[in-house]
Order: structure tokens, then sequence, then C-alpha cells
């Protein structure tokens, strides 16, 4: 925190100090001056009558002073409302004095009481402590003037003089040394404060890093299982794309268009596959997303295998692409095109499951500071706010249990980031979903 907020911040915080001073010391003064009818009754009784009107008349004042300061006005000039009802009483005692014995007065004494509680009770500062000392001191001086007796320069009038000057400086000394204290305390509050936020930081930080490596030993153990179950899967993969390379040679496949189609879709299934389990070993040992593979391809072509392979599950669906004349990009195919899967087949079930007739899928592209962009947005019934943000993770899904891992997303991210582009998802809840990412051009 610079100096300047660290000042500000105090002032505000001492605005309040000074307020709920101001009242308690204004209310404990009007208890001090009605109480002091006593020293009245004591020392001059027979201008009791007089001198009770007068603590009566000075207390309303303070009272009325109490109430404004309780108004938003009154808070806002606490700091010249204060000093107002402060001088108040010093008025009152100083009118005594030139109505007693001037100079040689006791209730002289009484100034002394205000001018130390300024010093010791109320947030004044320097200046306004010295202030207030020296028009006490004024006051005091008009008021053995104005004595039928006049003011000597030697006795009691001298004293006085030196005494009153004495409390002002020990007040103002004291002013000093609270305000300091003051100002500390509130610095040191601060940095506690601020080191409380620092140390809320770090904990979360070091919960992310928990969670980070947590999620490090899962995806390597996720790795581990799918480089095992590769392993297994492989030979029975390869085995079936070597049978249907075979019957693809065949000249029933030949001259049948629609059988040797649906030959090569099957065989783009089993590639299909085997990129999939290939794909788990992504989250142990991941690739940084510069790292592009060499190979080019159609981006149109790989759309065109996915729509094809979800073409069971998106049956009924209006389905509309808008894509650029050129679609060269750079990357995996088949990797690729198992992200198309997963998104086009994530609308799918999506949509079937909201209930609407009119359900779309809309598939765009262009290009982008020599990036390709697609965003494959459904009119589905859209995903919550609290979940967008976790549709990414490994093993989330809002599915029924048994009807998905919640893999697809989290593979799909992964596959996308290796590519050196990032997949987003935004929605608006019973409305729409779109993910969007982006691809290499291709050379």
């Amino acid at each position: 925190m610079t100096a300047r907020a660290l000042q500000a911040g105090y002032e505000a915080e001492i605005a309040e100090h000074r307020l709920a001073f101001s009242r308690g010391c204004a209310i404990t003064a009007i208890v001090l001056i009605l109480a002091g009818c006593l020293l009245d009754y004591a020392l001059y009784p027979s201008m009791q009558s007089l001198f009770g009107m007068a603590r009566l008349f000075f207390s309303g004042l303070i009272l009325a002073i109490i109430l404004v300061m309780r108004t938003p006005w009154g808070e806002a000039h606490a700091r010249e409302l204060t000093f107002i009802w402060l001088m108040l009483p010093q008025v009152m005692i100083t009118w005594m004095i030139a109505r007693t014995e001037g100079a040689s007065s006791l209730y002289y004494g009484g100034l002394h009481l205000a001018i130390f509680a300024s010093g010791l009770a109320l947030p004044f500062t320097v200046l306004e402590n010295a202030g207030f000392g020296i028009l006490t001191y004024t006051a005091y001086t008009i008021a053995c003037v104005a004595h039928p007796d006049g003011v000597q320069l030697r006795g009691a009038f001298m004293v006085n003089s030196l005494f009153l000057l004495m409390s002002t400086t020990i007040a103002a000394v004291c002013t000093y040394f609270n305000e300091r204290t003051r100002f500390t305390t509130f610095r040191l509050k601060e940095e506690v404060a601020a080191s409380n936020q620092q140390l809320e930081r770090t904990n979360r930080e070091l919960t992310e890093i928990k969670g980070q490596m947590l999620q490090q030993e899962k995806m390597a153990a996720l790795g581990t299982l799918a480089a095992g179950l590769l392993h297994e899967v492989n030979n029975p993969v390869n085995y079936s794309m070597m049978a249907i390379d075979i019957a693809l040679e065949e000249p029933a496949a030949q001259d049948n268009g629609s059988l040797r189609e649906c030959l090569q879709d099957a065989r783009g299934g089993m590639q299909r596959v085997h990129h999939i389990v290939s794909d788990l070993k992504t989250f142990a040992y991941r690739k940084s997303g510069t790292e592009l593979t060499t190979s080019h391809f159609l981006f149109e072509t790989a759309l065109d295998s996915a729509l094809r392979l979800v073409s069971h599950e998106t049956r009924g669906m209006r389905i509309s692409r808008v894509l650029p004349e050129d679609t060269l990009v750079r990357g995996d195919e088949a990797a690729i095109i198992g992200v198309l899967i997963n998104l086009l087949s994530n609308a799918a079930h999506a949509g079937r499951g909201s209930g609407r007739t009119d359900l779309a899928i809309d598939i765009e592209a262009h290009w982008e500071h020599e990036r390709l962009r697609v965003s494959v947005r459904d009119n589905g019934p859209g995903i919550a706010r609290e979940n967008l943000t976790r549709v990414f993770e490994p093993f989330f899904t809002t599915r029924e249990v048994g009807k998905g891992l919640g893999l697809g997303l989290a593979i799909s991210y992964s596959v996308i980031e290796r590519h050196g582009g990032v997949l987003t998802a935004d929605s608006v809840l019973g409305e729409w979903t779109r993910f969007q990412f982006d691809l290499p051009r291709g050379t």
C-alpha cells in the first residue's frame, strides 16, 4: 500500500474514531457541567441560581451538537463540531471567572480539564490542540481584564497563565505521540491484513498445486492403463483393419460405391478406436502446444468424416456448415476427427435430452491470424454456469451413470492444446452451447 493510500485509509478510520470519542466526551462534559452545581453551592451560594441556569444553557447547547452529529452533515463535520462544543465549557467557565474573583477564582482549575481532555482523549491534531489552548487562554485573559479588579501582572494571573500554557504544551505533546501511536497501530493492522490476504493467496496457490499434483498422478495412472489397453486393443483392431482392406480390394466393393464407402467408414472407425486409446496417454505425457505434427489435411474432409461417423446420432437434426474455400490445416487429422466427433456427439445427445423438435447444429470456420477458428454451436439446453468451467475436467460428466466417463472433452482439450490452440466453451442456459477451437494453417 502506498503512503498516500495508507494516509487516506487512516483518515477514513480516524473519522469514525473521532466521531465516537467526541460523542462520548460531550456526554461526559454535560455530566461534569451539571455536577459543578455542587461547586457553586460550596463556593458561591449567592450565585447558585444564576450559575445553575448557565450550566443548563451550555449543557443544552452541547446536547444539541450531539444530536446534530447524528445526522449525515454532522458526521461529515465532526471535527469542527467537536472543537465548538469543547469551547463551550471554556466560555462558561471564563464567564464565571469574570463574575466571581477574576484571576483568583477557583473556577480557573476547570479550564485545565478540557485542555487535558483534548490532548489525551480526543483525536485532535497538534495544531488543533495548540489552537484550542490559545483560545482558552485568550478567553481567560478577557475574563480577567473584564473583572472589576482588572489584571495584575504579578500574582494569580501570571501563575495561572503559566499553568495554562504548560497544560497546552503538555496536551500538544501528548496529542503528537497519541497521533503517532494511532497511525502506527493502523499501519500495523493494515500490514497484518495484507499479510493475511497474502497468506490466503498462498494457501489457494498451494491448494491448486496440490490439485495439479493429484491430477498428474491420476493422469499418470490413466496413461499406464491406456498403454496396456492400447496393447490389448491394437491386435483385434489391426485384424479388423486388415480384413477391411482385403474387402475393399474385392470386385464387389469396387463396383458398389455405397459398400466401398461403408467399408472406408468402418476402417476410419477402427482407426478411431486406436486413436481414442492412444489419446488417453496424453494426460500422462502432455506435449507442448508448439510441438505440431508436420502432416497436413483439409479440415473440410475431416468434418465430412466426422459427420458420417455420427450420422446415426444426428439423424433428424438440421446441420449447417459455413467454411472458407481453403481449409488446409496442419496437424493430426485422426485426432481432429475425434474432437469433431466428440463435439457433434455431445451436441446431439444434449439436444435429444432437451425434448426440442427443431434441433440444429451450426458449424462455422474462418481464418484468423493464420489459424482456422472453428465453432460448433447447438440450440440444445445449454450448460449451467457452475458446470461451464468444469466441462474440460477429466471424469466430469452431467450424463447419467453408465452413459459416459467424462473423458471426451478432456481428451479433446488436450488434442487442441497439442496443436497450439485452445478449446473453449460458452453457453446460455436453456438456449445454446458453443465450443470453439483453432488449428494452424497448412503450408
